[in-house]
């Protein structure tokens, strides 16, 4: 049986999760086209997860794919708090900002009980995970009600230990995709390659279905992919620009401008690496910085500068996710996304 026989979808087309890019809209829009509608769940507590699903099920009847992260929570840091609040401290000087008024944050929970809880009376076709893979026993939860499971690998050996632990397909996931890499077993960004060089070593090296993941925009780029040993493809960044996302007239902007051509990997927003357009912040800190605190504390204390440069039209200092070939998002509803991606098939 093929991967889009095995997931109930017309065409071999996934819609990256895109955790504060989007809602149910997008992915409501991308299943009624075809494709695989994919709902992050990372940022939501389990009523936001219920409220989203039961959306989804009131507008159609295709498959969905649920979204969450596997990673485990930092302990707390006073001295690696007390860093970060260092590094901030001017431009929270220079926006009258008080860096010892620092609200908690959103969060960005890992997949648990209470994540499955919520999502099992919906019973989603397919669960997908970030950073591994969640625990055997929660994992077992999620095959007995029928449900696919996919997780994204960004090395030949976290393909691996995937296909070792459960995964019922791999994302192979390149260095060129947006948002949070998906690595999981080293942090050592060398060990990460382009989607092209990845997807034919993890062709290789393991039997399962591989969905192939970064710098995939247009038809070129999935039938690449396809040559080169993938069942499909998940697409995230073309679908940003779309009316049915839920990303500021700003990200938006940049998106479609000349800035997007400038990405970089980054840990200042989040604490963990993850692809955006280079923003002041990114420029004058470096885009790694060893100042930021363990995912996902550093979110806390960036979230007032964002807030306040924004209230100025201005994204120094917001996450502007986005992958390599970020040029190609056009303002265009979803279903014209995948048309476009289709003619790669």
């Amino acid at each position: 049986m093929s991967l889009i026989q095995t997931l109930g979808i017309a065409l071999p087309i996934l819609q990256a999760p895109m955790a504060g890019a989007q809602g149910s809209a997008l992915a409501i829009a991308v299943a009624r086209a075809g494709g695989l509608g994919a709902l992050p769940c990372a940022m939501l507590s389990p009523e936001a997860m219920a409220e989203e699903l039961a959306a989804f099920r009131a507008a159609t009847d295709a498959p969905v794919n649920v979204n969450f992260f596997c990673h485990a929570p930092p302990a707390p840091d006073a001295d690696a708090q007390t860093r970060w609040q260092a590094a901030l401290a001017p431009y929270y000087a220079e926006f009258g900002l008080d860096i010892g008024a620092v609200p908690a944050g959103p969060g960005r929970r890992p997949f648990d009980a209470a994540a499955c809880d919520a999502i099992a009376p919906f019973r989603p076709e397919v669960v997908s995970f970030h950073f591994g893979l969640p625990e055997a026993a929660l994992l077992e939860r999620i095959k007995a009600w029928g449900a696919r499971v996919l997780a994204s690998a960004t090395t030949v050996e976290e393909a691996r230990w995937l296909a070792a632990h459960g995964a019922d397909a791999i994302i192979v996931q390149g260095l060129e995709a947006g948002g949070h890499r998906g690595m999981f077993l080293a942090e050592e960004l060398t060990t990460q390659v382009g989607t092209f060089a990845l997807l034919p070593q993890v062709r290789e090296a393991v039997d399962l279905p591989l969905i192939a993941a970064g710098g995939i925009a247009d038809a070129r780029g999935v039938a690449a992919a396809r040559a080169l040993g993938a069942e499909a493809v998940q697409v995230g960044t073309a679908f940003l620009c779309c009316p049915e996302s839920i990303i500021s007239a700003l990200h938006r902007r940049a998106l479609m401008s000349d800035a997007a051509r400038h990405t970089a990997l980054t840990n200042l927003y989040s604490g963990r690496p993850a692809r955006g357009i280079v923003t002041r912040l990114m420029r004058e800190l470096g885009p790694m910085s060893d100042a930021a605190p363990a995912f996902p504390l550093a979110t806390a204390a960036i979230a007032p500068l964002r807030a306040a440069a924004e209230a100025r039209g201005s994204g120094d200092f917001s996450p502007l996710w986005a992958g390599q070939n970020a040029s190609r998002c056009r303002e265009v509803p979803a279903a014209e996304v995948i048309a476009r991606l289709a003619e790669g098939l």
